[in-house]
């Protein structure tokens, strides 16, 4: 019986087909691993330089903020407040004709038909008329004008004047303030001196009818 030893000290002094395979094996194999490790290397490397170039993107933190709709209101209009109208006594206005009839003749002159006069005697006439109710107003009336201003100067009339003191005439365009020309000043009353009345007076008696005996 035949033993085959091997040496495996024994180095090859001839190379065949099979060798040349094999060894180009190995040689394309540890060249595709050092491609494959210089690729990672370089992959990481480039991991790395981007991660520190780049900035950590800030933590937004999302609120939702609840919408609140204010839902207007509809409040009703106030109602306006009647009007009261207040009742004129009758005793006054006629307590003041017979003031103006005792001292002036007025209800004599303006009931008188003066056409068949002349105008003279018109004049003569109205200049007493005119003292008498002059004496009158200025016993039982105190008078002031409206607007202190001279007659004929510019005035203006701000937002919100009171128009119960100054009437507008013209051209009325827009709103306040206004500025014209004061064509007059105006009267109001400032205190009101009229005799009393005694119990059952009948003012509806002007003037009383006279009979000379």
């Amino acid at each position: 019986m035949n033993t085959y030893t091997i040496d495996l000290s024994l180095q090859p002094t001839t190379f065949d087909l099979w060798h040349v395979c094999l060894a180009g094996t190995v040689a394309v194999l540890a060249l595709t691993l050092i491609i494959l490790l210089i690729s990672m290397v370089v992959s990481m490397s480039r991991r790395k330089l981007e991660t520190a170039q780049v900035p950590a993107e800030p933590i937004v933190k999302i609120v939702e903020v609840e919408k609140i709709v204010e839902v207007e209101k509809l409040v009703p209009a106030p109602t306006p407040e009647p009007v009261i109208l207040k009742e004129a006594t009758p005793d006054a206005a006629l307590q003041l004709l017979g003031l103006l009839q005792k001292e002036a003749r007025f209800i004599d002159f303006i009931e008188e038909d003066i056409a068949a006069y002349s105008d003279a005697d018109i004049g003569i006439a109205a200049r007493v008329v005119h003292e008498g109710c002059r004496k009158a107003i200025n016993e039982h009336f105190s008078l002031a004008p409206v607007r202190s201003e001279d007659e004929g100067k510019k005035i203006t009339l701000q937002q919100g004047f009171d128009a119960a003191t100054v009437r507008l005439t013209g051209n009325i365009v827009g709103s306040a303030p206004f500025t014209g020309t004061l064509i007059h000043k105006g009267w109001q009353v400032t205190n009101i001196r009229l005799p009393k009345l005694t119990q059952g007076h009948n003012a509806a008696i002007i003037a009383a009818a006279e009979v000379e005996l």
